[in-house]
């Protein structure tokens, strides 16, 4: 698709052109990650092309810029949405930094040290004042900038309401002894009861992943200050729905003057954009297979665009999928095994049993395969994005989070939505099998309605008049308001 720096310099020039300076100009900025860019990419093309006309800036790091134009179809890209330009800052690594699996905590810290003058110098620079600048709930730096300039900033947490809500209880579980968790211990299912609207849901292996940390880690710190420092934004984004998340989205209103819940944001992209927001090529081949398979008969497997497994924990998982008789699509990533230097150490049995029923691709089209007739479950890391998708395409889940949030949006499937099962802290073949088993076939009547009534719940929310679809008019609403008050002001001057 050709130089994509020679493709930037064109494209900010050409958009020029196309800003329309008397509409709103919103500033994006994203945490640098796949699951994080998703989303916020996903709102922007909405504000851009389908309920505001605004213009917007979306600033990715340098190495995701450079992936994202990659992939995209550039030209095609520009036509439909011709006032949304992309920029880039460093974000303080080297190019040679593999940003997934542990490391990707470098992020943190490099963004902020490196980022921070960067993205200020950017905002400065632009040809149009920014209304507002939506930005990450980890990348609160943007705060301090936009504070000193006097730019509104709205956050956009990319978790679920849920997640969001535990994270302002960090310092209160260290207060009350919760934290560190420490595994092997013999109590990972003590409850926890000091978080209001939680208190019979969390045990402490439900806890997000940092919550294995010292209090006084830099990357509990971390967190801590971030999500502290959300509290000084205008409002709060969330990508969910009202009906979901109700008593945990009152309760982050006691915090936030405004939580726009605008969600399932996938929901409210036409299906040729949705594919604009990933950072890896997608094998779309795997379509064709599903074709070919029984409604309801293939599960579905994908453990996102960070999570690193082990070779042996790579056996385990492709026993049990092969163990269980069911046909099986898996998304492995070239970078997915951490230690797959003896690649052909794949037994035979595996190879021959996966030509037989199973289909691996490296990515995938998700929102294409969710959809699809022919998946009736879902093995997944529990991110918030597949989470959702998920719950929004009814298919039940089978849980294995690893990180972050994901703990925690793997007992809310369980034991809150009732969508699926939490199969974490194992993965032995024979228990990867029972739950397949459980998933697809024997336990599954237990499971279809709430899948049923969550999926049209979500639906419902996009729709006019729905919870979704009214806070999303809200939020085009208010920075209109913003951008106009800030022009009579000017006027004024």
């Amino acid at each position: 698709m050709g130089n994509p720096e020679n493709y930037f310099q064109f494209q900010q020039e050409d958009k020029k052109e196309h800003f329309t300076m008397d509409a709103p100009h919103v500033v994006v900025l994203p945490f640098p990650a796949q699951g994080h860019i998703k989303p916020m990419l996903m709102l922007a093309q909405l504000l851009c092309h389908g309920a505001g006309g605004f213009n917007i800036t979306f600033v990715n790091t340098d190495h995701n810029h450079s992936r994202l134009l990659n992939l995209i179809d550039q030209t095609a890209f520009s036509r439909r949405f011709p006032t949304l330009q992309f920029m880039s800052i460093p974000d303080g690594l080297s190019p040679e930094h593999p940003r997934t699996g542990p490391s990707i905590v470098d992020l943190f810290f490099s963004t902020n040290s490196v980022s921070k003058p960067e993205f200020r110098n950017l905002i400065v620079s632009l040809s149009q004042e920014p209304t507002c600048i939506i930005a990450d709930g980890t990348m609160s730096f943007a705060i301090d900038v936009a504070d000193e300039l006097g730019i509104p900033v709205i956050t956009f947490r990319t978790y679920s309401a849920t997640c969001t809500w535990i994270y302002f209880h960090l310092q209160k579980l260290i207060r009350n002894g919760e934290i560190p968790v420490v595994e092997g211990n013999g109590d990972m299912d003590k409850q926890i009861s000091c978080i209001p609207g939680l208190e019979n849901i969390l045990r402490r292996r439900d806890l997000p992943s940092i919550c294995k940390l010292e209090p006084d880690d830099p990357i509990m710190q971390f967190y801590i200050t971030q999500t502290s420092k959300m509290t000084r934004a205008s409002a709060l984004i969330l990508n969910t729905f009202q009906e979901l998340e109700t008593p945990i989205i009152s309760h982050l209103q006691s915090i936030f003057p405004t939580v726009y819940t605008i969600g399932p944001l996938h929901t409210l992209i036409d299906s040729p954009s949705k594919n604009l927001s990933s950072l890896i090529q997608m094998d779309e081949s795997c379509i064709k297979w599903l074709d070919s398979q029984h409604p309801k008969s293939v599960l579905y497997v994908s453990f996102g665009s960070v999570i690193v497994l082990s070779h042996d924990q790579l056996l385990e998982f492709w026993y049990g999928l092969v163990n269980s008789g069911k046909p099986f699509l898996w998304v492995i990533r070239p970078d997915l095994v951490v230690d797959n230097n003896e690649p052909n150490k794949i037994p035979d049995e595996l190879k021959m049993a996966t030509k037989e029923r199973g289909c691996i691709v490296s990515w995938a089209p998700q929102e294409d395969i969710l959809s699809h007739q022919a998946v009736g479950g879902f093995l997944t890391h529990s991110g918030w994005n597949s989470t959702l998708e998920s719950i929004t395409f009814g298919v039940p889940m089978i849980c294995w989070p690893m990180i972050t949030d994901q703990q925690v949006n793997s007992r809310c499937v369980s034991e809150l939505w009732k969508v699926g099962f939490d199969m974490k802290d194992t993965c032995d073949r024979s228990t990867v099998e029972k739950f397949v088993r459980d998933v697809m076939e024997d336990r599954r009547q237990e499971i279809m309605e709430s899948t049923v009534k969550n999926a049209r719940l979500a639906h419902d929310s996009i729709h006019e008049g729905g919870s979704s679809y009214r806070n999303t008019k809200k939020l085009v609403q208010d920075i209109i308001s913003i951008h106009l008050s800030k022009n009579a002001s000017k006027g004024n001057e």
